[in-house]
């Protein structure tokens, strides 16, 4: 995996589970690399279906739109080489690394990098945000937004700047020098109340949040 990347990515959807026969309707990923976005991923994807009038005026993403879209395997394949050989961030992760595995598996394909949440990790950093929200939490940390929210480039993109905020958050309370991405999705599995005392013995070298290779992310 890149010792210094991670995609973050954002699925829009027909619907809340592909256990239930719903599709991905768009993509959006961000490469970054120290902490900084160096590429991007976006694309419609026509999941051979027409999608309600409720996730049409939520995301904003209409049938006329999705029927002009490249098929979603066709995205799908492009989409798989542009994660290979990287680690994954999602807000609220287990619901788009349902849809990823899904629609990968569609064409034969799998990841090969660890799915990281960044709801997660924000709940146990920003214990006094009023709840943990994407667009909450951007609000709250007062994060450069363009106000679109529900679409899938956009959101990646906050979901990155949110990333790499609790990122300078750790290192400046806890004088960490790296913050890796094992240590950020540890974070997850740690009772909200341990964390300072997590944290304090990462610092000091007393615990080791690293044990598949230390994979800095800044």
């Amino acid at each position: 995996m890149g010792k210094f990347t991670a995609v973050i990515l954002d699925f829009e959807t027909t619907g809340l589970s592909p256990g239930y026969g719903d599709r991905a309707i768009e993509i959006g990923a961000v490469l970054v690399r120290n902490n900084r976005i160096v590429d991007r991923f976006q694309s419609l994807m026509n999941p051979g279906k027409r999608v309600s009038g409720f996730i049409e005026e939520y995301t904003g993403i209409t049938n006329e739109m999705l029927a002009k879209a490249p098929p979603a395997e066709q995205v799908m394949e492009r989409f798989a080489s542009f994660i290979a050989g990287h680690n994954l961030v999602a807000h609220n992760a287990s619901f788009d690394r349902r849809f990823l595995d899904a629609e990968l598996s569609r064409i034969g394909r799998r990841r090969t990098g660890d799915f990281a949440c960044s709801m997660l990790a924000a709940r146990r950093i920003y214990t006094n945000a009023p709840n943990h929200r994407l667009e909450t939490l951007v609000s709250h940390l007062s994060l450069q937004t363009d106000g679109v929210f529900h679409r899938a480039l956009a959101d990646a993109e906050m979901t990155a700047q949110l990333w790499t905020a609790m990122i300078g958050e750790l290192k400046e309370t806890y004088r960490l020098r790296q913050v890796t991405f094992e240590l950020m999705h540890s974070l997850g599995g740690v009772a909200k109340k341990a964390v300072p005392a997590y944290l304090e013995r990462v610092a000091a070298g007393r615990t080791c949040a690293c044990a598949r290779g230390g994979r800095s992310l800044g």
